[in-house]
Order: C-alpha cells, then sequence, then structure tokens
C-alpha cells in the first residue's frame, strides 16, 4: 500500500458553547463524499429548524478536492470561513462541521462571531476525535501456551493493536499494525519467542490510530 496517511474524524459528535448570551452547538462528523456532508448537513439542519444560523463547512477528498463552506445569514467571512480554516489548520478531511447559532440578544460584532464560529468548529472537532489515517496491516499469528505471558509483555510496548485472542491448542491472536512498523513489531516478536511464532497477514486497509500514537 502507497497510499499516504490523512486525518478524518473518528465519530459524530457534538459540544456547545455559551457566548454573550448565544448558544453555539458545534457539530462534526465524518463523511466520504459531498452527498454524506450534504444529509448530515440536513440532518443537523431538521434538527434545529428554529435555530437563528446553521453554518458549515466541509472537506471531501484525501487531497482536500471539494471545500465548500456557508455563512448562513451571518455577516460575510464571519462564519463559515473561519470554519474552514480551523478545518485546513487542522489538516483534517472526509468531514463536515455544522456550527448551529441560537441567538442570545446581544450583537458579538464581526471579530466576535468569527471567534465564537471559530470555538464551535473547535470543540465539535475535539468531540468527534481526530485520527491520522494510515496504511494498516491485520495479522493472524499463534505462539504455544508457555510463551504467551512473554508475548504479550512485548506487546504492551509494541506499536500495535490487539485484535483478539483463542486459546485452543496453542494461542491464537490477531494483531493491527501500521504497515510502516509491520517489519519490526515481526521481528520482534519472534526474537522473543526464540522463532517460535507464526503469522499470516490477513488484510490491509487504512485504519484510525489516534494522533498521539
Amino acid at each position: 500500500m502507497s497510499t499516504a496517511p490523512y486525518k478524518t474524524l473518528r465519530l459524530e459528535a457534538s459540544d456547545e458553547v455559551i457566548i454573550n448570551k448565544s448558544r453555539f452547538i458545534g457539530y462534526a462528523c465524518p463523511c466520504e463524499t459531498e452527498e454524506e456532508a450534504l444529509a448530515f448537513l440536513q440532518k443537523i439542519r431538521t434538527r434545529h429548524k428554529d435555530a437563528t444560523h446553521n453554518c458549515y463547512a466541509y472537506v471531501i477528498g484525501r487531497n482536500a478536492g471539494v471545500m465548500r463552506y456557508s455563512d448562513d445569514g451571518e455577516p460575510g467571512g464571519t462564519a463559515g470561513l473561519p470554519m474552514m480554516e480551523v478545518l485546513k489548520n487542522q489538516g483534517v478531511v472526509n468531514c463536515c462541521v455544522v456550527v448551529t447559532r441560537y441567538f442570545g440578544g446581544v450583537l458579538l460584532g464581526a471579530g466576535g462571531l468569527v471567534r465564537a464560529y471559530t470555538q464551535g468548529t473547535v470543540i465539535a472537532l475535539k468531540a468527534a476525535q481526530v485520527v491520522r489515517m494510515e496504511p494498516s496491516q491485520r495479522y493472524l499469528c499463534e505462539v504455544a501456551y508457555p510463551l504467551w505471558d512473554k508475548v504479550q509483555h512485548a506487546m504492551r510496548s509494541l506499536p500495535l493493536q490487539l485484535v483478539s485472542s483463542e486459546f485452543t491448542t496453542a494461542v491464537s491472536f490477531t494483531i493491527l499494525t501500521r504497515e510502516k512498523d509491520a517489519d519490526f513489531i515481526l521481528n520482534e516478536l519472534t526474537r522473543i519467542t526464540d522463532g517460535r511464532f507464526e503469522s499470516l497477514l490477513e488484510e490491509e486497509s487504512f485504519q484510525a490510530w489516534d494522533e498521539e500514537t
């Protein structure tokens, strides 16, 4: 697999903040296509038909080929563009953010609106969890029972995810690793078991990894 890693969102989520009596609700959702982004936008618009504004920004395509945003009635450049700037600054793609506003009676001014919609986008992304999608490999592995404790201990310090384990005549377990880490991990598990370790590549795909891992 040679396609470059990219950042997107783990799940659909929301958060909200009150700014000078106005309620701002930030919604974020991973979307693979523009149709999915528009469907998510319509869902939020329907949920908040009584809101003052439902501003949005979305980026579709691993290379950010589609970028759209809207102020939805707010003064030009005070909502959609600041929201898009947050998405660009965080480098996330294949996602849509909607910030819903219920006006609280206090005018925020252009600068206040920019800050409010920026904050609404930031909290939405935080709730939805930015993740790094990387080329990954899943391996089915097997070791004898006496080696399992040693393997478990080693795996805790290796950059992998233990997907499942099954105890039959031996210990069969499935691990998920980034493609770039696979050789090191397999070599390490082979080393600590003195070569008594078997592995079979089951699948190659893009998988979500936390930013800090």
